[in-house]
C-alpha cells in the first residue's frame, strides 16, 4: 500500500465561525433533535378505529408518500450535496440533516406499526412501488441528485432539495394537519409537527447555501441556472398536482391541497431568493395554523409536543442570515 504524503487531511474546527450562519443552524438542529419512540402513537388507536375506511386509506397513503420522499432525501439528496461541499462545518450540518431525514422516514413506520397489521403494511409499501405519480416524483428528484458532479449541478441539486423540503412534502402534510387541528390523530400529528419544524430549518439552510452559490456565477450563468431551476419547479409541480388528484380524489380536499401546495411553493422560491410564483388566498385555516413551528402547549402525558426541547432557543428568522 502506498500513501500520498503530500495530501493534507483537515479536521473540522468548530472554534471559529466559517460563515455567519452555519454554527447557528448546527445548534438549532441539535436542540430540535427527537426520536419517534418518544411519542406514544398508541394513543391514536381509539381515534383510528373511529375513522371511516376512506379516511384511513387517505391517511395511510399520504404517510406512505412522505416515507418515500424522506428515504430519497436521506439516501440520495443530502449525500449528493455533501460530496461537493468542501466546508467541513457545512458538511456536518448537512450530515445531521440527512440523519433526521432517515428518522423522519422511520417515524412513519412507527405509525404504521402501531395502526396497521403486517399485511396492511406490506400492501401499502407495494402501493408505493406501483403508484405512477409517486414513482415519477422520485424519478424527477433523482434525475438531479444522481447527476451532481460540478458547481452548476450542485446548485440545481440544492434547488431540488429546497423544493422537496419546502413544498413537495406538503401534499402529504395537509391531511394529518387537518385531522390534528380537529383533535384527531393528535399523537401522529405531533410527529408531523416535529417533522415540519425540521423541514422548515432544512429548507432555510440549504436555501442559503444555494443563494450563496448562485451569486458566485456570472450574470449569463445565473440566467441559465434560474431558467433550469424554474423548469425543475414546473415539472415537479405538474406531477405533484397529478399526485394530489390521485390520492385526494373523492375526498373534497383536492383543490384545497393544490392551493396549499402553491402557498408552500412560494415559500420554497423565497428560500432560494426568487420571487413568488402564485397568487394564493383562502388557505384552509386549520391547516395553516398547523404550519406554525412555534412551541405548542400540550398535556405532557398525552403527547410529547414540539414544545419538548433539550435547551432554550429562539426561532430562526430570515433576517438572522444575510448572504
Amino acid at each position: 500500500m502506498t500513501f500520498n504524503l503530500k495530501r493534507i487531511h483537515k479536521a473540522v474546527n468548530w472554534n471559529k465561525e466559517d460563515d455567519g450562519f452555519t454554527q447557528a443552524f448546527w445548534e438549532q438542529n441539535v436542540k430540535q433533535f427527537w426520536l419517534p419512540e418518544e411519542i406514544s402513537v398508541s394513543k391514536d388507536l381509539k381515534c383510528w378505529s373511529m375513522l371511516s375506511e376512506k379516511e384511513k386509506e387517505l391517511y395511510k397513503k399520504v404517510l406512505a408518500g412522505l416515507t418515500l420522499l424522506d428515504t430519497k432525501q436521506g439516501n440520495n439528496g443530502v449525500p449528493s450535496m455533501m460530496n461537493l461541499t468542501e466546508n467541513l462545518q457545512r458538511k456536518a450540518v448537512l450530515s445531521f440533516m440527512g440523519t433526521m431525514e432517515e428518522i423522519h422516514a422511520k417515524s412513519y413506520s412507527s405509525i404504521f406499526m402501531t395502526l396497521l397489521s403486517n399485511d396492511q403494511i406490506d400492501e401499502l409499501f407495494n402501493w408505493i412501488e406501483n403508484e405512477p405519480t409517486l414513482q415519477r416524483k422520485a424519478d424527477l428528484i433523482l434525475a438531479q441528485y444522481e447527476n451532481t458532479n460540478d458547481n452548476e449541478s450542485l446548485y440545481l441539486s440544492m434547488v431540488t432539495s429546497v423544493f422537496l423540503e419546502s413544498f413537495l412534502f406538503y401534499s402529504g402534510f395537509f391531511y394529518p394537519l387537518y385531522l390534528a387541528g380537529q383533535g384527531k390523530m393528535v399523537a401522529s400529528g405531533e410527529i408531523i409537527s416535529l417533522i415540519l419544524r425540521d423541514e422548515s430549518l432544512h429548507g432555510k439552510y440549504i436555501g442559503l447555501l444555494a443563494q450563496e452559490l448562485f451569486n458566485s456565477f456570472d450574470e449569463y450563468k445565473k440566467s441559465e441556472l434560474k431558467n433550469k431551476a424554474y423548469s425543475i419547479f414546473e415539472s415537479l409541480m405538474e406531477n405533484e398536482i397529478n399526485y394530489t388528484k390521485t390520492i385526494y380524489d373523492g375526498t373534497g380536499f383536492t383543490n384545497e391541497v393544490i392551493n396549499f401546495l402553491k402557498y408552500n411553493a412560494n415559500r420554497a422560491l423565497e428560500n432560494l431568493g426568487f420571487e413568488s410564483y402564485y397568487e394564493v388566498s383562502d388557505i384552509n385555516p386549520i391547516v395553516l395554523n398547523g404550519l406554525s413551528t412555534e412551541t405548542k402547549s400540550h398535556d405532557f402525558f398525552s403527547t410529547k409536543g414540539n414544545g419538548y426541547q433539550k435547551g432554550i432557543y429562539e426561532e430562526l428568522e430570515d433576517e438572522d442570515f444575510i448572504v
